[in-house]
C-alpha cells in the first residue's frame, strides 16, 4: 500500500498534467502575504472564466511541468506559487489577476503561456490591459463605417453649395431682366 503523501504527490503531479493538456493558457502567481478568504475570492472571479487557480508545492509543481511547454519558466516557480489554468479566456482571465493584482499588491505575476507562447509578467500585464471585445468591436464597426459617412457628408455639401450657386443664380437673374 502507498504512502498517503506519496498518493497525494502523484494525484496532484497527474492533475497539474492534465490541466496542461487541456488549457492552452497557464499563468503563474506569487501569493506571498494573501489570505486564505483573499484567494477564495480569486478563485471566485476566475471561475467567472472558466479558469482555476491551484496552490500546489514547488516541488510537485516543477515535476509536473517538466517536458510541457511550462518548463522554460521553473524559475518563477519560488516561494508561494500559483498555477492558473485558463480555457477559454486568456485575455479576460489575465484582466481579473492585473485587477486582483493592483487591489491587493501581495499578488505578482510572474508570467506564463498563452497559446505556446511563454510571456513575462510585464507582458501578462499588457494583455490585460488591452481592449475588451466589446470595444475592439465597436472600433472595427467605426472603421468601416467611417469612409462611408465621410463619403455622403462630401456628397451632401456638394448638393448644399449646388443648391446655393443655383439660390444666386435665380436672385440675379430677376435683377438683370429687371433693368433692361
Amino acid at each position: 500500500m502507498k504512502k498517503l503523501g506519496l498518493l497525494f504527490r502523484v494525484t496532484s503531479e497527474n492533475r497539474i498534467k492534465n490541466n496542461i493538456k487541456e488549457s492552452n493558457n497557464v499563468f503563474i502567481i506569487k501569493y506571498l502575504g494573501l489570505s486564505s478568504p483573499d484567494l477564495t475570492s480569486l478563485r471566485q472571479q476566475l471561475k467567472n472564466y472558466k479558469a482555476k487557480l491551484f496552490v500546489i508545492k514547488n516541488s510537485i509543481a516543477k515535476r509536473a511541468i517538466k517536458n510541457s511547454l511550462l518548463e522554460g519558466l521553473t524559475q518563477a516557480i519560488e516561494g508561494p506559487c500559483g498555477l492558473v489554468f485558463a480555457k477559454e479566456e486568456p485575455v479576460e482571465t489575465s484582466r481579473v489577476l492585473y485587477k486582483f493584482s493592483r487591489e491587493h499588491g501581495q499578488l505578482k505575476l510572474e508570467g506564463g503561456i498563452l497559446q505556446d507562447k511563454v510571456l513575462s509578467g510585464e507582458e501578462i500585464q499588457r494583455l490585460a490591459r488591452l481592449p475588451t471585445k466589446e470595444v475592439l468591436r465597436a472600433q472595427a464597426v467605426w472603421a468601416l463605417k467611417s469612409p462611408i459617412t465621410s463619403s455622403v457628408m462630401v456628397l451632401n455639401q456638394m448638393l448644399r453649395k449646388f443648391v446655393w450657386c443655383l439660390e444666386q443664380i435665380k436672385q440675379k437673374r430677376p435683377q438683370s431682366t429687371a433693368n433692361n
